[in-house]
């Protein structure tokens, strides 16, 4: 059964009639958002067990002994299995056929094509959730910000909600956190104003994250360099800006995926889901020329193990974050 994400909290009396969760996609605050949702709609005093995908093809007995044992703690047990593909459809099946009312199974996937197994599972079974997670839009990000100002009583003009929201780089867990440091600083104060604000997330005027990485994978040096300098005359965040790195590029291999089942570009990009802001359609136009599908693949494990050497090495992740992110303006730049 297919529930879209902005239906879940409409359906949420609906939930407890099912037992077995999919969810798939790239956005990893949505998916812990319903996580929770599904969670307390269930029974908070469960026993939580959790696995990755891998650990049940190496050991299913194990496996299937989380589910078919009784537990010495709770009445219910809620099992999650993270990283998840096709190879485990088989083995979700068989818990489809126990019909194991004590088992709550959350399946956390990225994003799986139409022709998914796993995802064609869930999908036409009456007793299973299959909800597709994609990145927010600008307007989702919005609502999230003003329906939590509200909750607090604490009053933002229209300009700094939306200078937040673009600071989040359409992550609503880059967005609840600067809206947690918001409501802190709120705290015996009663006015905020843009410029506190301004102080508050870090926020580096025009030369945005955003705009760094667009010109990187545009293959423009002079530009690039320019941004590049500014950044590194303040304080700055590798990891955060190896994820908005990893999102755009995540965001080009599925447009090249489907592009051969569109006419022209233009149909392409206006089908694209999250959509692309009208603002941003001709910087995208320019990546797809320059960047094929293969070479994506490679730069998305460039990045996962950029990010592995800067959490390893923090005294040195300057150095290391700078030479991925030349390294791919320079190939942009030979292919431009």
């Amino acid at each position: 059964m297919i529930i879209k994400s902005y239906e879940v909290n409409k359906k949420a009396k609906d939930l407890p009639n099912n037992n077995f969760y999919l969810l798939y996609g790239e956005n990893v605050g949505l998916k812990k958002d319903l996580r929770e949702l599904i969670i307390n709609t269930k029974n908070k005093k469960a026993e939580y067990i959790s696995f990755y995908e891998n650990d049940i093809l190496t050991n299913e007995e194990n496996f299937y002994n989380s589910f078919y044992s009784g537990s010495l703690f709770s009445n219910k047990k809620i099992i999650t299995i993270n990283d998840c593909s096709d190879k485990i459809t088989k083995h979700v099946e068989k818990i489809f056929d126990k019909n194991l009312e004590d088992i709550l199974l959350i399946i956390y996937s990225n994003i799986l094509p139409k022709k998914s197994k796993l995802r064609n599972l869930f999908e036409k079974s009456k007793k299973a959730v299959c909800i597709a997670c994609y990145l927010d839009n600008e307007r989702d990000l919005q609502n999230i910000m003003v329906s939590e100002l509200k909750k607090n009583n604490i009053n933002l003009s229209r300009e700094i909600i939306n200078l937040v929201v673009d600071k989040s780089n359409n992550d609503r867990n880059n967005l609840k956190n600067e809206i947690e440091k918001i409501k802190s600083y709120s705290h015996n104060k009663t006015k905020i104003n843009l410029e506190d604000i301004k102080c508050l997330i870090n926020f580096s005027g025009e030369y945005k994250s955003d705009l760094l990485v667009n010109e990187c994978l545009s293959g423009n040096i002079s530009q690039y360099k320019k941004i590049l300098y500014e950044f590194y005359s303040n304080t700055i965040n590798q990891i955060y800006l190896l994820r908005v790195l990893s999102n755009k590029v995540h965001r080009l291999l599925n447009i090249k995926k489907v592009e051969n089942d569109f006419s022209n570009i233009d149909t392409l990009l206006n089908s694209t889901r999250p959509p692309i802001f009208w603002k941003d359609k001709e910087m995208v136009k320019k990546h797809l020329k320059i960047w094929k599908k293969s070479r994506l693949n490679g730069v998305i494990s460039e990045i996962n193990n950029t990010e592995l050497l800067c959490k390893k090495y923090p005294q040195i992740s300057k150095m290391i974050f700078l030479n991925l992110i030349t390294k791919l303006c320079r190939e942009a730049n030979s292919y431009s």
